[in-house]
């Protein structure tokens, strides 16, 4: 049998504001209906869900301005969520200590193939196949926290073609970054490189070919998507 011989993906390196430097990515984990309206919008109670996670897989992000639209589906929207990343990892860290792992934050889409989401919802399946498809996780450059601080309130907003469809503030999360942190380490061994997706307010809908999504999270940045 001749030897075999795989060559390893390349490493997932998001853009940093301001230098040529890349931020090597690990992980990315999703939370889900983290904002109240959000919640009640997708038909759930968000005074009585304990926090869920999901992930996505690190070479889902593009970073490229350009969202191609998946096959499978006749049904993708736009999720806008701030991004949080990790510098230092551990487990069973605390809420009061969780701020000192992160190193910086992004702009990012969760975009979602939601036929595909409710059949597997519907089936008590995983959600996987209606999130974590190729270029489903648009991103932009991550800030450092040594620049802007640790952001917890800040409006935070979407418009396709110049209309507005999601607005929020970063002060409406039901679970705050700290929160997310300590929650996510009691389950796994969190590491410098993970991502954080912290969630979507209301409004989340239907994109076409051609659209152009403007995503901003203040005092973090924007990001500009051309649907493809």
């Amino acid at each position: 049998m001749p030897d075999l011989v795989i060559t390893p993906p390349a490493p997932v390196l998001a853009p940093i504001t301001g230098t040529t430097a890349r931020f090597p990515v690990r992980r990315v984990y999703c939370i889900g209906r983290n904002y109240a309206a959000h919640a009640i919008e997708m038909g759930h109670d968000p005074d009585r869900e304990p926090p869920f996670f999901f992930q996505k897989n690190p070479d889902n992000l593009d970073f490229s301005g350009e969202f191609p639209y998946p096959p499978m589906t006749t049904d993708v929207h736009h999720e806008i969520e701030m991004v949080v990343a990790l510098g230092r990892g551990g487990k069973n860290i605390p809420v009061e200590a969780a701020l000192d792992h992160v190193w910086g934050y992004a702009v990012g889409l969760d975009m979602t193939r939601r036929d595909l989401q409710g059949q597997a919802k519907k089936m008590g399946r995983p959600w996987e196949i209606g999130k974590a498809f190729e270029h489903s996780a648009p991103m932009g450059s991550i800030c450092p926290a040594s620049e802007i601080g640790h952001p917890s309130k800040g409006r935070v907003s979407l418009l396709v073609n110049g209309v507005l469809r999601q607005e929020g503030n970063l002060d409406q999360l039901i679970w705050k970054v700290p929160e997310m942190i300590s929650y996510l380490s009691d389950y796994f061994t969190l590491s410098a490189g993970d991502l954080i997706m912290t969630g979507t307010p209301s409004g989340v809908g239907p994109v076409e070919r051609g659209d152009v999504m403007e995503a901003a999270v203040e005092g973090v940045g924007e990001l500009r998507v051309t649907v493809s």
